[in-house]
């Protein structure tokens, strides 16, 4: 039991890790006065550039990725039920990180971590619709919701057992579009704007 609770808190405590607040702090900046105010890549490759923007991604991808990982390390054994709600823990804490009172980003990064070890075949389905919809609206919000959507929905098919991983997966995919829910009534009211533009 005692590597089962280590390894949950310790991948709490690592998607706490805001990268990129850190990240603009090192510049000079609060990413949360600028932009969206959002501590993602999305915000900071818009407020900082391209460079830190993939930094920042690739940091939140990996905490998802080491979050999902740390039962596989710990654990004998420990099945397809522990690193799904250790990577799940990843995406809590980086959306309602501790060091931050629980203000964070939205998890989409960070989701693509756990999804990379617990449901790769639903990561590349997820990947493809957001490229697309990138392509066709240069919109990221729209992207990430319809990628979030299209995880919760693939699980069932692509990963159906343990019964656990789709459950988890939908939940996790409902938790993306509530994180966006400014940016879906935006986009309702016609305001949401493109990647270099909005937020």
């Amino acid at each position: 039991m005692l590597p089962v609770v280590f390894s949950y808190s310790l991948s709490y405590l690592l998607g706490s890790v805001p990268f990129g607040l850190i990240i603009s702090r090192l510049k000079g900046v609060d990413i949360r006065q600028h932009g969206s105010g959002n501590i993602g890549a999305t915000n900071v490759f818009r407020v900082l550039g391209k460079p830190f923007g993939i930094l920042c991604f690739a940091l939140d991808f990996c905490k998802g990725l080491l979050g999902a990982s740390l039962p596989l390390l710990l654990i004998d054994e420990p099945g397809a039920s522990l690193p799904l709600i250790s990577g799940a823990l990843a995406i809590v804490g980086h959306n309602w990180p501790v060091w931050l009172k629980f203000k964070g980003g939205k998890g989409i990064a960070t989701s693509g971590g756990v999804l990379a070890i617990v449901a790769p075949w639903s990561l590349l389905c997820a990947l493809g619709t957001w490229i697309l919809c990138m392509l066709a609206t240069k919109i990221v919000s729209i992207s990430s919701i319809l990628a979030a959507l299209v995880v919760g929905i693939s699980a069932w098919f692509l990963h159906p057992e343990p019964i656990a991983v789709p459950i988890v997966l939908s939940c996790l995919g409902a938790i993306a579009i509530y994180r966006h829910r400014s940016n879906i009534q935006r986009l309702l009211n016609g305001e949401e704007t493109g990647f270099r533009k909005g937020s």
